[in-house]
């Protein structure tokens, strides 16, 4: 992947990643998914950038494809793309803290749960975020939005 071209977005817009689509990866393919998708997850600590894609490649871990691996390779071509991205603090006097939310509506075309994701800025500053599936099988887009704001009152309470 050293000498790829650069892809402009980490993950296909077009394409939706499910369970069964692609031939299973050998078992040495396998380990090789398991380690990129690995570093791509510690990458994560300083490109939030990358957050929602890795998380959506995380979901194959145990059997993945090669359409799997074409998603984790489109990926390393965004980093390569994109390598002077990444987090920047700046001074600043502003201590505001601002919480940005938003959630899909079964957006995982194998179990229908939804996907939730927050950013929250100390003045112009990340830090801190993240993108997961939710815990239940929302209903509805309205009920997709309730779980995604009942849990970041959790996040409140608890940190």
């Amino acid at each position: 992947m050293e000498n790829c071209n650069p892809a402009t977005t980490p993950l296909s817009v077009s394409e939706t990643l499910a369970r069964d689509t692609g031939t299973p990866l050998s078992s040495d393919d396998a380990h090789r998914y398991r380690s990129v998708v690995g570093g791509l997850q510690y990458l994560t600590h300083t490109r939030p950038d990358i957050s929602f894609a890795v998380n959506k490649v995380c979901q194959f871990l145990s059997q993945p494809t090669d359409v799997h691996w074409e998603s984790v390779k489109r990926i390393l071509r965004y980093v390569k793309g994109t390598l002077e991205t990444g987090l920047r603090f700046h001074r600043s006097t502003s201590t505001v803290i601002s919480i940005f939310t938003d959630a899909d509506w079964a957006g995982c075309v194998d179990d229908r749960r939804s996907t939730s994701g927050f950013a929250v800025f100390v003045g112009p500053n990340l830090v801190s975020w993240s993108a997961k599936k939710q815990p239940t099988v929302s209903r509805s887009s309205t009920e997709a939005e309730c779980i995604k704001h009942w849990l970041m009152e959790l996040l409140k309470l608890f940190g």
